[in-house]
C-alpha cells in the first residue's frame, strides 16, 4: 500500500497535523483484555476531538504481541471507531520487531484498514544505521510509515541526522514522531528531513512529552549553506495525550493558532511548564519512566475509564512516591484535566 492510496481527507489530516493519542490497553484484574473499557477509551478519544488513534504502540504495551492480542486489539479499535463516528480518523498501527515481524504486522494493519504504521526500532539496537534503513525500506514497501525516534530510557536507539535524512528519503514515509526527549536529537531529525528535501511530504509530529506545547508553537529555523528553512511540528502523537484528551485538543488548537503570529501570549508559553509538570508525574520521571504506562492508567482509573491500572507485566505498576506526585499535579493543575467532560459522557461510552 502506497500513501497515495490513503483517503485524501485522511492524508490531508495527517499532513496538516492533528491530535493522535497513544491508545492504552484496558485489562481486567486477571490481566485479560477488558473489551468494555477498551471500547470506552476509543469512544472517549473520538468524542474528545482527536484526529485519530495510535494503537499497538508503546502505550498499548508491546507485550500484546507475545499473547496473541495484536490483531484483536487493532481490530477492536478500528471497529469501535467505524461504528462511533463518520468523520475521518487517521488510524496508526504500531509496528515492532525485526524485519519479518514488522512487515507481517504492517500487512495485518493494512488488511484491517489502518492508514499507516508507527515503526519502533527498539529491536534493531545492534544493527548499523544502514541496516536499519534497509529494515525501514522493507517495511515501507508494505505500508506507509510514521518514523519513531523513541527515547533510549524506554528502549529507543540513538540515531544521527544522516540516518533521518536517509529515512525521510524513503518514498512511503509520511510522518515522523520525534520523541527522544532531547533537544539536540530533536534537531537532528529536523535537519535530516530538511536535508532530504522532504519537509513538504513528511509531517513532523512531536512525541516529546516533556516539551509538548513549545514543540507545537515554536518555529524551527534550519540553516544550510547560509539558506534558512523554517519549519513547524504539525501535530502530536503522544502517550501523554492518552489522558485529559479533551483538554489536550483545546491546547493543540491554541498552539496551532499561535504558530504564525508575531507574538505568542506569555500565558500560553508558560503552560508548557505546567503540562510538563503533569507529565513528570504521569510518566514517572523520578524513577526513569518505570511507571509511565501505569501512571496514565491511574488517571484513567480515577475517571472510570479503566477498572484498574494493571499492566500485562505484573512487575509494571506505580513506582514508590508516584501516586503522591499524581495527587499533587491533579490538585495543582486541575484546570488542565477533563474530569467534567468524562463524567458527563462515561455512561454512554461504557454502554
Amino acid at each position: 500500500m502506497h500513501h497515495s492510496q490513503i483517503d485524501s481527507d485522511i492524508r490531508k489530516l495527517i499532513a496538516e497535523g492533528t491530535v493522535l493519542p497513544a491508545h492504552p490497553l484496558a485489562l481486567t484484574a486477571e490481566r485479560r483484555l477488558d473489551e468494555t473499557h477498551q471500547r470506552a477509551l476509543t469512544r472517549y478519544y473520538i468524542d474528545a476531538g482527536s484526529g485519530g488513534l495510535a494503537v499497538g504502540v508503546h502505550t498499548t504495551q508491546f507485550a500484546i504481541r507475545d499473547i496473541g492480542l495484536y490483531r484483536p486489539v487493532l481490530e477492536l479499535a478500528a471497529e469501535t471507531a467505524a461504528s462511533w463516528t463518520q468523520r475521518p480518523l487517521a488510524m496508526v498501527a504500531g509496528l515492532a520487531g525485526p524485519t519479518r515481524q514488522a512487515t507481517a504486522e504492517a500487512r495485518t494493519a493494512r488488511d484491517i484498514g489502518y492508514h499507516a504504521g508507527l515503526l519502533s526500532l527498539a529491536a534493531m539496537k545492534s544493527a548499523s544505521e544502514d541496516e536499519i534503513i534497509a529494515h525501514c525500506t522493507a517495511v515501507a514497501a508494505e505500508f506507509p510509515l510514521v518514523g519513531f525516534y523513541l527515547q533510549p530510557a524506554v528502549g529507543g536507539v540513538i540515531l544521527s541526522s544522516r540516518f533521518w535524512q536517509h529515512f525521510a528519503a524513503i518514498d512511503n514515509v509520511i510522518a515522523i514522531k520525534i520523541a527522544p526527549f532531547n533537544r539536540y536529537r530533536t534537531l537532528d531529525v529536523l535537519r535530516g528531513v530538511a536535508a532530504a528535501g522532504a519537509l513538504d511530504r513528511v509531517a513532523l509530529y512531536t512525541g516529546n512529552d516533556d516539551h509538548i506545547l513549545l514543540d507545537l508553537m515554536l518555529p524551527f529555523d534550519l540553516r544550510d549553506n547560509g539558506v534558512t528553512t523554517r519549519t513547524y511540528f504539525k501535530g502530536g502523537l503522544l502517550g501523554h495525550w492518552s489522558v485529559w484528551t479533551a483538554s489536550a485538543v483545546k491546547l493543540f488548537e491554541r498552539c496551532k493558532a499561535a504558530r504564525h503570529k508575531d507574538s505568542v501570549p506569555a500565558d500560553l508559553l508558560a503552560l508548557d511548564a505546567r503540562v510538563t509538570d503533569c507529565n513528570s508525574a504521569f510518566f514517572d520521571v523520578a524513577n526513569n519512566f518505570h511507571g509511565c504506562i501505569a501512571g496514565c492508567h491511574e488517571i484513567l482509573r480515577r475517571q472510570g475509564l479503566m477498572q484498574g491500572l494493571w499492566c500485562l507485566d505484573p512487575n509494571e505498576g506505580l513506582s514508590p512516591g508516584q501516586k503522591d506526585e499524581i495527587d499533587r499535579v491533579t490538585r495543582e493543575h486541575a484546570d488542565l484535566s477533563d474530569d467534567a467532560f468524562v463524567a458527563a459522557n462515561l455512561s454512554k461510552w461504557l454502554s
